[in-house]
């Protein structure tokens, strides 16, 4: 009968046995040891990214045009928020994207009517000074009033500076500091202090070039946003980078774009190694419902592309925040959570206020304040009638109408003696206060008796110049047809209530046309589809823009026309086709708010009633059969609608917008 088999071991074999086990529980006990020792060394921290973009010069919570305090808009508020943000988070930085010194009558007064003296500090920064603002970026506005002014006020900013890819006149050197490595000491979760370099690289629109021409031809160049970005990003890397954010004035195009394109943040944030992209420059708010279906979106974290973004709208009506969890483990920094997320000022549906206005910016600017409101109270002219912009995007507007009528008077001087005075001229203008996406009180809303600075400055908000193209009549019909873009296309068979505005399409580019004498007449079919896309491309063999006609005759496509606009259209603004610089004729210097002062008190009798009121007007939709058509502007626009209106109420919604739609 057979049994298992014993092997009887020495004593030197159990000897050896145990050795090896001895052996074995060492180094297991030295990789448990290594491995918590790795779990001791690898470190996480929080750093809170904070971001103001597109301030346009709202230091205070106060509405230069209406000359009232505001609840809706105002650095002062916001300055409430980052306090807030702040004490909050252990670690944070602060930044601005732009478009921060022009916008409202301050930035005029501090750059034209009382200009920074030598080695003056420019109110924007005795306010951002105090904020302790890590880096700013350069916005395409910062432009406006030219280079030499925007050298002297960024020099009083204690906070570098940013822009990449403007360059010097040689396209060799950067006209800016294009980038800077911050060194910050930060606190991770176990309250320990680690030393983090973060990369920071800042970049503007190319198309400073056509806005800006006058400005800046000869002296700089532009290069495309990501060509630079890709070349910059791995520096900074190289130069020992933990963290690389890129703050770029440029907004989130939903289509892929070519080279030196405008809104190229979706490209941006592909480029390898960014890990925060902080926008600015389209006034829209990232994240948020607006870009639902966009490719690349996570509305839920806010990343564009996998990389988390923010964008705060404009004026300061929101704060952007960015909350990034860092990680050590494998021997260096990476994000390895992140959160965008807006804080607003306000709240538009309850219509209360979110955060009152910090004290400091109203003391800080005190002088300066009052310099501008003494600016914008004194008087030019009357009006008899009021004027305003509540239904500018639907019907013909006086507001707009002043502005055209104004340019024209002054383009006709400007011709007078030359081989273009033969030539007719049009004059084209939009309006550039139509609420929407700038808050249902951005309208222009001037009562009838004195014309006001302020108010000059509310019929025409930018400092643009005036320039004269030569077109043929059949560039104005597309010109006119590329403005009835904004409409949305109307269904005759579809329901019987259609709302008529493409809200993304921006107001500003929804160009008007008039004729001396009331020469130009036209109307729009909004049956059919839009000629153009955004991009001036065609998208449809149709014409929405019918019955054209010139002295009563059909517009004759062959013929010569000059057209009065601004510089921004006239050098490629709107992207508005066969516009550009080979048709410009006359380059005129003269901002065109100039031009509009002067055209309002030179009125008959000093009033505008001769100029703006009481004239058929130039254009007009056309009614569709058994269809209501309907837009969105102001509640407060229902005190302009009465017998004869050409627009009616449907109803309030509550928000601070109305419902209307065009009479039949």
């Amino acid at each position: 009968m057979s049994g298992p088999v014993r092997v009887a071991l020495t004593a030197q074999d159990r000897g050896a046995r145990h050795g090896v086990r001895r052996a074995l529980g060492l180094v297991l006990g030295l990789g448990v040891c290594l491995s918590m020792l790795t779990q001791v060394q690898a470190a996480e921290l929080r750093l809170r990214l904070m971001q103001t973009s597109d301030l346009h010069m709202n230091l205070l919570s106060y509405d230069y045009y209406q000359d009232r305090e505001t609840q809706e808009f105002g650095l002062a508020r916001t300055v409430t928020l980052i306090h807030r943000a702040r004490a909050e988070a252990p670690n944070s930085l602060l930044f601005d994207n732009g478009d921060l010194l022009q916008g409202s009558p301050l930035g005029d007064v501090v750059a034209r009517i009382k200009p920074l003296a030598a080695q003056e500090v420019h109110p924007a920064y005795k306010i951002l000074n105090l904020l302790d603002v890590d880096a700013a970026n350069i916005g395409n506005h910062e432009f406006n009033y030219g280079l030499p002014f925007l050298r002297q006020a960024i020099a009083g900013a204690n906070f570098p500076y940013l822009n990449a890819n403007v360059m010097e006149a040689d396209g060799q050197r950067h006209a800016f500091q294009p980038s800077v490595m911050l060194a910050r000491e930060l606190v991770d979760e176990h309250g320990r202090t680690h030393r983090l370099k973060i990369g920071v690289l800042g970049l503007t629109p190319p198309q400073i070039m056509e806005w800006d021409r006058q400005n800046l031809t000869g002296r700089v160049q532009v290069r495309d946003m990501v060509d630079v970005a890709r070349e910059l990003v791995p520096q900074l890397r190289r130069q020992g980078a933990d963290l690389v954010i890129v703050i770029a004035h440029t907004g989130i195009d939903k289509t892929e774009l070519p080279r030196l394109s405008e809104n190229m943040a979706a490209q941006l944030a592909r480029v390898p190694g960014v890990d925060a992209l902080l926008l600015g420059h389209a006034h829209t708010e990232f994240p948020g419902p607006g870009f639902s279906g966009y490719p690349g979106v996570d509305l839920t974290q806010g990343r564009l592309h996998g990389v988390p973004t923010v964008m705060p709208g404009r004026w300061g009506d929101h704060l952007g925040l960015i909350d990034l969890r860092l990680s050590d483990r494998g021997g260096r920094w990476k994000v390895v959570a992140s959160q965008a997320s807006l804080r607003p000022i306000f709240d538009r549906a309850s219509r209360r206020s979110l955060a009152e206005a910090d004290p400091m910016p109203a003391v800080v600017i005190a002088r300066e304040h009052q310099a501008t409101l003494d600016h914008v109270r004194s008087e030019v002219a009357r009006t008899d009638t009021p004027i305003h912009s509540y239904f500018s995007q639907v019907t013909e507007s006086a507001a707009v109408r002043l502005v055209a009528m104004a340019q024209l008077a002054y383009a006709r001087r400007a011709v007078q003696g030359t081989a273009l005075e033969r030539l007719p001229m049009l004059s084209a203008a939009a309006p550039f206060k139509s609420g929407g996406r700038q808050g249902w009180t951005q309208y222009t809303d001037i009562p009838a008796g004195p014309i006001a600075i302020k108010h000059v400055a509310d019929l025409y908000v930018y400092p643009n110049t005036i320039k004269v193209l030569k077109l043929t009549g059949a560039q104005v019909r597309d010109w006119l047809e590329m403005s009835a873009g904004q409409f949305r296309q109307i269904d005759p068979k579809g329901p019987a209530e259609q709302m008529l505005l493409d809200t993304a399409y921006p107001g500003f580019n929804f160009d008007m046309m008039w004729g001396a004498d009331d020469a130009l007449r036209y109307a729009l079919d909004l049956r059919q589809p839009a000629r153009f896309d955004r991009d001036g491309k065609p998208a449809a063999d149709s014409h929405r823009v019918v019955d054209l006609r010139w002295r009563g005759q059909p517009l004759d496509d062959a013929a010569e026309f000059l057209v009065v606009t601004n510089n921004y259209r006239a050098f490629g603004g709107g992207h508005f086709p066969a516009l550009g610089a080979d048709k410009v004729v006359v380059d005129a210097p003269d901002e065109t708010r100039e031009a509009l002062a002067h055209y309002l008190a030179a009125a008959p009798g000093g009033s505008t009633s001769a100029t703006a009121a009481g004239i058929a007007p130039a254009w007009r939709v056309l009614p569709v059969d058994g269809v209501k058509l309907r837009f969105l502007s102001g509640a407060t626009a229902v005190r302009h609608v009465g017998e004869g209106s050409p627009v009616k109420w449907v109803k309030d919604n509550g928000d601070g917008s109305a419902l209307f739609e065009l009479a039949p």
